[in-house]
C-alpha cells in the first residue's frame, strides 16, 4: 500500500476529510467520541500527515517547540516526553529548545530563531520577568509554563506550588513528625518557585500548629543532588535536628538520601523524606522516594490546547489555567509512622 492519505483516513472512519483536518490539526470544537474514532482509523492506517503539504495549504508548519532551561533536569525531559507524546495524537511535531536559563536564550526563542519554522511554542522561562518578556516582540504565539508572572495578555499553565507543599506537610505532619526541614532553595534569593513552596511549607506548618523555625531552612549553594547532599551534611554538622524534611525536588531529595545514608540515620525511622517532581528515577531509588507529583499530563494537554486555539487565530486576554497534583507514597514517607 503506498501513502495513507488524509482521503484513506476519511474513508475508513466514515467521516469527511473536514473532519479528519480539523483532529489533525488539533481544533478543539470536536466532540470526544469523533476524535476517538478519527484517532482510531489514524493509528490504524498507521496515517502520518505530509507536514510539506499541510504547510502550503495552511500556512503552517505542523511543528511546535518546547523551550526550557536545562534538559539535564529530570523533570524538564521527562515533561518534554509527555509533550512529544501529545504533540503526536495531534498529528504535530515537537522541536526542543534548551535555553540554558539565560535571557538570551528566551530572548531567542521568542524572537527569531524559530520565524517560520514552528507554529508556536510551550516555554519555562527561568530568566525573564514579565516586563522583560513582554517587551521581546512575538511572531508565533506562546504559552508560558511554570510560576513566574506573565505578561497580562499571556497564556500560563502552572500547579498550585502552595497548595502542593501544604499536602506534603500535612502528610508529614500525620506519621507524627515535629521537626520538619525544608532543603533545596538557592542561597541567593529564592526563585519563584521556590518561594511558592516555602510559603507552602510555612503555611503547613502553622496548620498544624508548629512554628516554622528558620534553622529548618537549608539552602543548597549548587541545584544538583551533590548540592543538596552537601548542604544537608553541613547542615547536621551544625547541629541540625529534624525528623522530617521536604525537598524542593527530587534531586534534593535524592543528595538528602545519600547524606542521611551516611550519617547512619534510618529513612523512614529516623527522617521521613517527601520530594518533588516525581521523576521516574525516584521510584527506583532505595528507599523509593514519597514525592509531590505533577499531573504533567494534563500540564501538556492544557497548554497545547490554548497554543492551538491561539495559532488558530484567538484574539483574548492572557488565561491562567491551574493543573492538579497528587502526593505519589514511596518508602521514604509512608502514611503511617
Amino acid at each position: 500500500m503506498g501513502r495513507v492519505t488524509l482521503r484513506d483516513v476519511a474513508e475508513h472512519a466514515g467521516v469527511s476529510m473536514m473532519t479528519v483536518s480539523n483532529v489533525v490539526n488539533g481544533y478543539q470544537h470536536v466532540s470526544p467520541a469523533m476524535r476517538e474514532r478519527v484517532q482510531a482509523a489514524i493509528t490504524e492506517l498507521g496515517y502520518r500527515p505530509d507536514a510539506r503539504g499541510r504547510s502550503l495549504a495552511t500556512g503552517r508548519s505542523g511543528m511546535v517547540a518546547f523551550a526550557f532551561p536545562d534538559l539535564r533536569r529530570p523533570y524538564f525531559a521527562e515533561l518534554a516526553h509527555v509533550l512529544a507524546r501529545a504533540c503526536s495524537r495531534r498529528g504535530l511535531r515537537l522541536l526542543l529548545e534548551e535555553t540554558d536559563g539565560t535571557g538570551e536564550g528566551e530572548r531567542a526563542v521568542l524572537r527569531d530563531r524559530d520565524a517560520g519554522l514552528v507554529d508556536g511554542a510551550v516555554i519555562h522561562p527561568a530568566a525573564l520577568t514579565a516586563a522583560e518578556l513582554d517587551e521581546v516582540r512575538r511572531d508565533t504565539p506562546v504559552v508560558f509554563l511554570g510560576e513566574d508572572p506573565q505578561p497580562p495578555r499571556a497564556d500560563q499553565v502552572a500547579i498550585d506550588n502552595v497548595g502542593a507543599a501544604r499536602d506534603a506537610v500535612a502528610h508529614l505532619v500525620a506519621s507524627g513528625r515535629r521537626r520538619l526541614a525544608f532543603l533545596g532553595h538557592e542561597t541567593g534569593p529564592a526563585s519563584r518557585t521556590s518561594q511558592l513552596r516555602l510559603d507552602g511549607y510555612r503555611e503547613g506548618l502553622v496548620l498544624a500548629g508548629l512554628e516554622p523555625d528558620p534553622a529548618l531552612l537549608v539552602a543548597r549553594a549548587e541545584g544538583d543532588a551533590r548540592g543538596a547532599e552537601a548542604a544537608l551534611h553541613a547542615a547536621l554538622d551544625a547541629g541540625l535536628q529534624l525528623d522530617g524534611l521536604l525537598c524542593r525536588d527530587d534531586l534534593a531529595a535524592v543528595g538528602a538520601l545519600r547524606a542521611l545514608r551516611l550519617r547512619g540515620l534510618d529513612v523512614p525511622g529516623d527522617v521521613a523524606v517527601v520530594g518533588w517532581d516525581a521523576i521516574d528515577l525516584s521510584e527506583s531509588l532505595a528507599p523509593s522516594l514519597t514525592s509531590v507529583a505533577p499531573d504533567t499530563t494534563a500540564l501538556a494537554e492544557r497548554a497545547l490546547d490554548l497554543l492551538l486555539e491561539r495559532v488558530g487565530g484567538l484574539d483574548a486576554p492572557g488565561r491562567h489555567v491551574t493543573v492538579g497534583h497528587r502526593l505519589r507514597i514511596g518508602e521514604s514517607a509512608p502514611r503511617t509512622a
